[in-house]
């Protein structure tokens, strides 16, 4: 068993062992797909990447227990808070 699942850092850090198997799960089936590893580790066994993203804080489980990537949520941040420029000749 790897080690970073023998500390309960991991489970606290996801919200639960439900959430960290699903996270798990989801995203060891990207990364057989073809995503790319989000973090630099000399290895190529998916699993401790995918540890190494979560400890990383790389990844989450949005709320519809998807796989979120912390430069999509920031994307979206920066996406939603540039909302059309309005000045007082607009309105």
């Amino acid at each position: 068993m790897l080690e970073e699942l023998k500390e309960e850092e991991i489970v606290n850090k996801v919200g639960g062992r439900f959430k960290l198997s699903t996270l798990i799960q989801k995203r060891l089936v990207q990364l057989n797909q073809g995503s790319r590893a989000l973090v630099n580790v000399d290895t190529h066994d998916k699993m401790t990447i995918v540890l190494q993203e979560i400890m990383q804080d790389k990844i989450v489980l949005n709320m519809d227990n998807e796989v979120q990537s912390l430069e999509d949520l920031t994307a979206a941040a920066d996406a939603a808070s540039d909302g059309p420029d309005l000045d007082a000749s607009d309105l």
